[in-house]
């Protein structure tokens, strides 16, 4: 059973792509990095899938769906950043109502720093294969004031990513995933 966490390396045109998307890759790295420095183990495989091809049509992410598609009922949750890694504030989920409720008792456990929202409508070109058959997904909504300043711009360079608040994009990443990863039964559907 797997929990897959993801960004895409997609610098297709003017910038670097560090903040779009580098910042889904580098939190879904730290957050699977820290658990394992954690030395936590959870029941479930944590997957990181860095796409490609994100912006000619998402030929990486379909790529993936056509290899994996047959072993769905194994993906527990499918969770993809893709709006930059500014001051997160929650989470959007799509999933039905029982699943829902678990990823707001999840959600709960970020009150200290502040992450607890639960939005609708999860999104992501490279996740909607699956949330389109069922698999719950989850993509991370961060303060997007800043997201066009450097979206696909000469702006879009590592200088755009602020320390601290990576670090608390990768902390949500990282609870939200291990605990689902680790629960005793995977999400309903």
């Amino acid at each position: 059973q797997i929990v897959l966490v993801s960004g895409h390396l997609d610098s297709w045109d003017v910038g670097q792509g560090a903040m779009d998307d580098g910042g889904g890759a580098f939190i879904s790295w730290e957050a699977l990095s820290l658990i394992k420095d954690l030395g936590l183990r959870p029941k479930r495989t944590l997957r990181m899938v860095l796409w490609t091809g994100e912006e000619q049509g998402g030929v990486g992410a379909e790529q993936y769906y056509q290899l994996h598609k047959e072993n769905i009922s194994n993906f527990d949750i499918v969770m993809e950043s893709d709006e930059g890694t500014f001051k997160p504030s929650g989470l959007a989920f799509t999933g039905n109502a029982k699943a829902r409720d678990i990823i707001k008792e999840i959600m709960a456990l970020l009150l200290p720093i502040n992450v607890t929202d639960v939005f609708d409508n999860a999104d992501g070109t490279d996740i909607n294969y699956w949330m389109r058959d069922g698999v719950p997904g989850a993509s991370l909504r961060d303060d997007l004031s800043k997201y066009f300043w450097f979206h696909h711009s000469q702006g879009d360079t590592m200088t755009v990513q602020d320390p601290n608040q990576m670090n608390l994009c990768a902390a949500v990443w990282t609870v939200v995933s291990y605990v689902i990863a680790d629960m005793e039964e995977m999400l309903p559907r």
